[in-house]
């Protein structure tokens, strides 16, 4: 039991991907379960953003807001974003990409162009890395996708009518309820509910659990877009792949450069963990409803990545207490 245990701890995260993974295929080789998958579908598109908020709100809940301030690396993972986007952004016109080499592209510049993960917080506090510095970097991450996306995605399909203000205003709307008002909510916590504000901090792990949660709901939900997906199996192993190659190069060009800023684990998580969940959306509202299938294996293959990252630094630890 006390080994079970053990390795439930150290793989949480692969242990809730691989049970929504399960989950999904029982439901979906089980007929007679139909009806029972249509309202947990509608469940579940309705409790995943309020499980969003409430991790984010318990995440804030644990930061200093007086150490919440832009720093030196920020602004260097912004720029190679931005040159990421660029460059891709410069492939995709300059080969007047089509079919699906076109769709391949657009689920690269949806992992690319997509801000930092929500959940890239809770990692970082859970290897020990800045909670503040992180949490400011996702705000930062976050605006600027706002701004990009509507100047990029006509670029990168011309077919897009896509207005820049009506855009901006919309994804700038979903990041001021998804990110903005869980922060006012934690700050007023902190400074008028002190009691409240102690219990929620006493446990360390209370938000990196939520977002095992939040996972294992995602992961079920990933495998149903990419099972419904109406393409070839090649061209999913093809985007599976890519995905997979470009989850390594984003982790690994973040935790380099952190390197030269004492910030290997924050910029490893703030280039490499993004928010597919968001990139999904937009794919889907914007661009090739098959794109959407690239930032749904990014987010296996992120979490894979964070599992042992994780594991390797509880293992460090440990063998340092000894």
């Amino acid at each position: 039991m006390n080994k079970l245990l053990t390795f439930l701890k150290e793989w949480t995260l692969p242990v809730a991907m691989s049970t929504g993974i399960v989950v999904y295929f029982i439901f979906y080789f089980t007929p007679a379960l139909d009806a029972a998958s249509v309202v947990f579908n509608r469940f579940f598109d309705f409790i995943l953003p309020w499980i969003l908020f409430v991790i984010l709100f318990v995440t804030f809940c644990r930061a200093d807001f007086h150490r919440m301030r832009p720093c030196r690396w920020h602004f260097c993972i912004l720029l190679m974003q931005l040159a990421a986007v660029v460059v891709t952004t410069a492939l995709i016109m300059h080969n007047h990409a089509s079919g699906n080499t076109l769709i391949l592209m657009e689920c690269i510049i949806c992992c690319v162009i997509c801000p930092c993960a929500t959940a890239a917080p809770v990692v970082t506090s859970k290897l020990d890395g800045d909670l503040e510095k992180m949490s400011t970097f996702m705000l930062l991450s976050n605006f600027m996708a706002a701004v990009l996306i509507p100047l990029v995605f006509p670029l990168v399909d011309t077919s897009i009518d896509m207005p820049f203000w009506d855009a901006f205003t919309a994804l700038l709307g979903r990041v001021m309820s998804v990110l903005v008002a869980p922060m006012g909510l934690a700050y007023v916590v902190k400074h008028l509910m002190p009691r409240l504000h102690r219990m929620l901090v006493s446990n360390k792990d209370l938000s990196f659990y939520l977002w095992c949660v939040l996972l294992l709901v995602i992961s079920g939900t990933t495998m149903r877009n990419i099972m419904n997906s109406g393409t070839t199996v090649w061209f999913i192993v093809a985007v599976g792949a890519t995905s997979l190659v470009l989850t390594f190069v984003q982790f690994a060009l973040g935790r380099y450069a952190g390197k030269f800023f004492g910030a290997v684990t924050e910029m490893g998580q703030a280039m490499g963990q993004k928010n597919t969940a968001f990139a999904i959306w937009v794919s889907s509202a914007y661009l090739n409803p098959l794109a959407a299938v690239g930032p749904g294996f990014y987010i296996l293959w992120q979490n894979l990545f964070n599992s042992i990252e994780i594991w390797h630094h509880e293992k460090v630890k440990n063998k340092n207490l000894q």
